[in-house]
């Protein structure tokens, strides 16, 4: 289980999140990054529709390692795409290969999972299953990262490195690379030489001009002059009332870099600017973090602007460094070192995987009888009894934290004025990155442990009330606007842990609901239903809160347990499923 859950969770972490890091390092605008990447989404969405021919034709053990070699051949295949001058063209193809096959192998190896372990064996494995994805994720997010940062920075100029220093009215910088090496980067503050825009026009505007970032066209803004009728309606009867506030703007200073001396060669040499240590309250504006110098252009000053929170209250420090080794090759590294794992991977799995006597293909058919099956698939998933409870609870069991994840965030960074907890960036990052991801794994792995020793049945509703009565933490912060961190992150723990064991009950019932014939086709149709009980109510929730405030949307978020506790209500569970050796009752 732990290889197999590693296996699953890399490529989607490669394709959703590596990618857009890749591309960013080379150059792409975040025009093209944004359009063309969030299409890549798209198998992880539709992959139910052809979730029945995975049940119907081999095994499932077959589809999973036949799956992981495909990802190796694919990761394989953005390496060899990346030295091309046609790379990006060539990668979003290896790419958009790499989200097939992953979507196709998590159909396979979630429905192996149900195959291969009894039912008590998957309830006891249900949290390990999601700790190893999650540790999939952050090696995918960290240490392939960082294995290309690590290889881009042995391979140019010294690294560029700036110490600043921010206290609430000052900032000090201090060029730490300076005299590294006879060709090195120089940093120098500098000021806005127009006063008629902002220091980020103005840095973007004279980067264009001097030839170190292209120029890129900007979608306006398009906002409504006046609320719609339903809108004014919801704020006047459910809003808060109106508090007096204070606009604090983000302190930005600009910040010249220059080379030392005149490149050698005709290749431009590529930086690239990055937050590396310290307090993330000081950080960099990502449109101007990319330069590229040449002969012609080596002695001008590229524009950076550093901003510092406005609710900096301390003095404080962060390290910024920029690489300018050769990105295209760290990146070969990176997909090669993937594409070798999945390999190893695919044949570690041919040999260890069990054959599970139920993990069979269908019956000889011809291809009349395969459609016929296909469409019986999706007609016996909406056929079963219960059907409708069952849907009514995969889409509103979350419904209060769906609208919830939109918005931690945000009320932790807003200002107390605004109703939320002003927060730091860097406070919220330790809260809900590091707390959060603690308390949510513990959470989790807890849960399958108990549900292993009791059943789904018995433990059902005790993991709906840590699932939800724990919201009530974010009442108690949204009205107290406590400015102890100890509290916040007590609070948070709660909260994430609570959630962490209520939604192994989740899980369960979808594994549950999913047995039969077709369990493998069917648990994906399941988790399109997951995603579309995350994805409705979390589209309004920003809209709401604005209309009511934070203390009134959080009261409206313990309101919507009310829906959780109904559809649990009308749940029918075997008492036997996920018991070890249960007695009959």
């Amino acid at each position: 289980m732990p290889t197999l859950y590693v296996a699953e969770g890399l490529p989607y972490v490669a394709v959703m999140t590596i990618s857009v890091i890749m591309y960013k390092r080379l150059g792409i605008s975040n025009t093209d990054i944004a359009l063309y990447t969030g299409w890549l989404y798209l198998p992880w969405v539709i992959k139910p529709f052809w979730s029945p021919f995975v049940d119907l034709i081999k095994t499932k053990r077959w589809w999973t390692v036949s799956m992981q070699f495909c990802i190796a051949i694919a990761f394989a295949a953005i390496a060899l795409s990346l030295p091309t001058s046609a790379f990006f063209q060539l990668t979003l193809a290896a790419f958009w290969l790499v989200a097939f096959t992953s979507a196709t192998h998590d159909i396979a190896a979630d429905g192996y999972y149900m195959h291969a372990l009894d039912d008590h064996e998957q309830s006891l494995y249900v949290g390990i299953r999601s700790t190893f994805y999650r540790i999939a994720t952050v090696a995918g997010q960290g240490l392939l990262v960082i294995l290309a940062g690590l290889i881009e920075m042995s391979s140019g100029l010294e690294p560029a490195q700036l110490q600043v220093q921010a206290t609430p009215t000052t900032i000090t910088l201090t060029d730490v690379s300076a005299s590294q090496s006879a060709q090195h980067f120089i940093f120098t503050p500098v000021a806005s030489a127009d006063s008629m825009l902002s220091l980020l026009d103005y840095a973007k505007q004279q980067n264009a001009a001097n030839g170190f970032a292209q120029q890129e066209l900007t979608v306006a803004e398009q906002a409504s002059s006046s609320e719609g009728a339903f809108t004014q309606w919801v704020r006047s009867t459910f809003g808060e009332a109106p508090r007096t506030t204070t606009t604090l703007t983000p302190r930005k200073h600009l910040v010249g870099v220059s080379l030392a001396q005149q490149p050698d060669t005709d290749e431009p040499i590529v930086l690239n600017m990055a937050f590396k240590s310290g307090d993330q309250s000081i950080s960099l504006d990502a449109k101007t973090t990319r330069f590229e110098f040449t002969k012609d252009n080596w002695n001008q000053q590229a524009l950076m602007v550093i901003t510092i929170d406005p609710k900096l209250k301390d003095t404080t420090t962060a390290s910024i460094e920029g690489l300018s080794g050769n990105i295209p090759f760290a990146w070969l590294v990176v997909f090669v070192a993937l594409s070798v794992f999945f390999f190893l991977v695919s044949l570690y799995h041919q040999f260890i995987l069990p054959k599970p006597a139920t993990d069979k293909p269908s019956k000889e058919m011809t291809a009349s009888s395969i459609m016929s099956e296909f469409l019986g698939t999706f007609r016996t998933f909406f056929t079963k009894k219960n059907a409708l409870v069952a849907i009514l609870f995969m889409l509103l069991y979350r419904l209060p934290e769906a609208q919830l994840v939109k918005l931690i965030n945000p009320f932790m960074l807003d200002p107390i004025d605004k109703g939320g907890l002003g927060l730091t960036t860097g406070q919220v990052g330790f809260v809900y990155g590091t707390v959060g991801i603690i308390g949510l794994t513990i959470g989790g792995i807890l849960g399958g442990i108990a549900a292993a020793h009791g059943g789904l049945k018995r433990w059902l509703w005790p993991m709906v009330l840590a699932i939800t009565l724990p919201d009530l933490v974010y009442v108690y912060l949204s009205y107290a606007q406590p400015q102890s961190l100890f509290m916040v992150n007590s609070c948070i723990f709660i909260e994430q842990f609570g959630y962490g064991f209520g939604f192994t009950a989740y899980m369960l019932y979808l594994i549950y609901y999913s047995d039969g014939p077709h369990k493998t086709a069917h648990y994906a149709m399941c988790t399109g239903f997951m995603a579309l009980g995350m994805m409705l109510p979390g589209m309004m929730a920003g809209w709401l809160q604005e209309c009511i405030g934070y203390r009134h949307f959080f009261v409206w978020t313990m309101i919507c347990c009310a829906a959780t506790f109904a559809v649990c209500a009308f749940l029918r569970i075997d008492p036997s499923f996920g018991r070890k050796n249960p007695k009959k009752e």
